[in-house]
């Protein structure tokens, strides 16, 4: 089967031809992927910026994170009549081993190994993963939406994690597809406003807009509080969710942000960012990490996107087949696509 690969560390992807998975492990189960969303992390990958080191032990090892399926082989502790089952996957793969995981505590286990990072993924026509990783899809969600349900949950978690509500002004810096989402999830919630910025983004600002979203700006030439001004001039906003791993933006993040209003930080950054931590105490400010989704917001996110297909889907701006994913990866990183899905023809 074609895979694409990270072989070694430093920057580079490769299209290899592997055989087909032929072995099983017990508690895992063999998933014919149907549709693969490429990812900022996997561009990360790609170009090997700083901070994934720890897959090196991995390679060679298939990226791909974000997918959607159907259980085609079941190992031998897993019941064989989920063979047909349409699912989407949890990627992080918990050890089973640390103290958390022992406590029953998973959703905090410190050994955790990354499908698509630190085990093989879904850029193939096929990949294993443990069973009890899979989240079974609502009748009628299509594949390439139900791929986009990883990305989603990061997107839901990071409002629920700012606490946004009915009324809320919210400003979202960075309108990758994580933004996007975060800005979908923050209207389904009652923001009242939803201001969305971007720097040189005209593509995927144009994307915010035709999803209903007015408020955006782009703050090429200019300064993030200068670009603001006009919604500043009606208050700063409740709550502030980063989104671009832009270790700059976060005093002017700050700056824009209410008397006890919550930054939500979403995205990585590959240095640490500067605060004054004396204005931070004295506006009684809020910041707040966000990451991983525990599995309760899975299945919400799911229902979300079962009932909102036709908008959802506008976020999916170009679909390739796996032999062309590296012109995909090509448009990611020059910020033209919103987001890109690989197709898998079975082969």
């Amino acid at each position: 089967m074609l895979a694409l690969q990270k072989v070694r560390p430093g920057s580079g992807i490769e299209l290899r031809r592997l055989p087909k998975i032929s072995e099983i492990l017990a508690g895992e189960v063999l998933i014919r992927t149907e549709a693969t969303g490429i990812c900022g992390t996997d561009l990360h990958i790609a170009e090997w910026t700083p901070g994934y080191e720890s897959m090196q032990s991995a390679m060679p090892v298939t990226l791909g994170h974000e997918f959607a399926g159907t259980i085609v082989s079941t190992g031998s502790a897993v019941d064989g009549r989920f063979i047909g089952t349409r699912v989407t996957v949890r990627p992080s793969v918990t050890c089973g081993t640390c103290d958390a995981c022992c406590a029953g505590d998973e959703e905090n286990c410190t050994g955790r190994r990354g499908i698509g990072i630190g085990r093989n993924g879904a850029f193939a026509s096929h990949v294993a993963v443990p069973f009890a990783n899979c989240v079974v899809l609502p009748d009628g969600l299509d594949f390439e939406i139900a791929a986009l349900t990883e990305p989603m949950t990061v997107c839901a978690e990071a409002v629920d994690t700012g606490e946004v509500k009915k009324g809320d002004r919210v400003l979202v810096l960075g309108p990758g597809f994580i933004g996007q989402g975060i800005a979908l999830f923050c209207d389904a919630a009652g923001a009242s406003e939803v201001v969305i910025c971007g720097h040189n983004d005209a593509a995927r600002l144009k994307t915010l807009n035709e999803l209903g979203f007015a408020n955006t700006v782009d703050t090429a030439g200019t300064t993030l509080s200068q670009a603001l001004l006009p919604f500043l001039a009606r208050g700063k906003f409740d709550v502030v969710i980063e989104a671009t791993g832009a270790p700059q933006v976060i005093p002017e993040a700050l700056a824009s942000l209410k008397k006890r209003g919550i930054l939500v930080v979403a995205g990585i950054h590959p240095r640490p960012a500067a605060i004054d931590l004396t204005q931070l105490v004295r506006n009684h400010q809020q910041v707040r990490g966000s990451y991983r989704a525990p599995i309760a917001t899975w299945h919400r996110v799911l229902n979300y996107l079962a009932a909102n297909q036709d908008r959802v889907r506008r976020l999916i701006t170009h679909r390739f087949d796996l032999a062309d994913a590296e012109e995909g990866f090509a448009l990611a990183r020059d910020k033209i696509a919103s987001k890109i899905v690989i197709r898998h023809p079975q082969d």
